[in-house]
């Protein structure tokens, strides 16, 4: 069968059954093009011509797997990943009766390793935001993100989404559109509302938006559009160089230092869940590993006899 064919209703599958979000879908064809990539090489196809992805047998997979192995461009997690999207395109043909037997069906899934992330400490956050000359427009807004960011724990893909109809102020509240275009509510502190409707109607109100984008909270001070993932993202590591904070870190990193912040102040785990719209427990427990981390540390610190222990070991 055509693979453009399959491509187009694979995406389609994505788009409507599975809504999902268009970063999710552009890595899963991503993957696909990897295999169909590494299928023309094998089978010699013709330039112009793609090798035919129901003729996929299990023996393929299972030499496609060497040769992600072998490339060593792909650890461990992309492997999961990639093997993660063909699950879900077989799932698409055997669901839509384009093949009988699912090649991927005696693959055994790799793992994921699950890395404890990188977490900023409130004194990093604190000085990102006073890394910022508030006498400039734009740094308003951009310490309102990093509050909002921080304070709500969104993705950076919620965070630039965030539109004016999403905000209850009255009620403390957000509205999130997550993965899958799943809802959830999220409160929002006092402070971190104060600084968005500083924003809105001190420095907002002067930008003209462009055409569709007149209901996204934050805005480019000369475009008038929507801000990107890579802006927010060039924007976090900047700050962190300014704050003198010599960490690897992304805009990811503030939803996890307030999944993290949260768990040390006592949340409850289910509670965080909800708050950062995690679909399974298992993918917020990951917070318990720091928090363990986070205790340990301090009774080495603070403790009286370990702090004795400490000291005899260092001397």
């Amino acid at each position: 069968m055509d693979y453009l064919f399959l491509k187009k209703g694979f995406q389609n599958y994505l788009t409507i059954d599975k809504s999902l979000l268009k970063n999710t879908i552009d890595a899963y064809l991503s993957d696909l093009e990897l295999l169909i990539q590494y299928l023309n090489q094998t089978y010699l196809m013709p330039q112009g011509k793609c090798y035919d992805l129901l003729k996929v047998t299990t023996q393929d997979i299972e030499q496609f797997i060497v040769y992600l192995n072998l490339t060593k461009k792909y650890d461990q997690n992309s492997q999961a990943r990639i093997l993660s999207a063909l699950r879900t395109f077989y799932k698409y043909a055997l669901y839509n009766n384009y093949l009988e037997d699912n090649p991927l069906e005696l693959i055994q899934s790799t793992r994921f390793i699950r890395k404890i992330p990188q977490v900023l400490t409130i004194d990093e956050i604190d000085r990102m935001e006073q890394a910022l000359d508030l006498s400039k427009p734009d740094n308003f807004r951009n310490k309102a993100i990093i509050e909002t960011m921080y304070s709500c724990g969104l993705r950076v893909s919620e965070l630039v989404n965030l539109q004016l109809s999403n905000l209850f102020f009255d009620e403390q509240l957000l509205i999130i559109k997550g993965k899958g275009d799943k809802q959830r509510f999220v409160p929002i502190s006092k402070d971190t509302i104060n600084l968005i409707n500083r924003y809105i109607e001190d420095i907002r109100v002067h930008i003209l938006p462009q055409q569709g984008h007149k209901n996204y909270v934050f805005l480019g001070q000369k475009s008038g559009k929507k801000l990107t993932r890579s802006f927010i993202f060039q924007l976090i590591k900047k700050l962190a160089i300014a704050a003198g904070v010599h960490k690897d870190i992304s805009p990811h990193t503030l939803r996890h230092s307030f999944a993290t912040h949260l768990l040390e102040g006592g949340a409850d785990l289910r509670a965080i869940q909800l708050m950062l719209g995690h679909e399974s427990i298992t993918t917020t427990e990951i917070y318990t590993h720091i928090d363990k981390e986070y205790v340990k540390d301090t009774i080495l610190s603070f403790h009286p006899r370990h702090k004795v222990i400490k000291n005899n070991i260092t001397n």
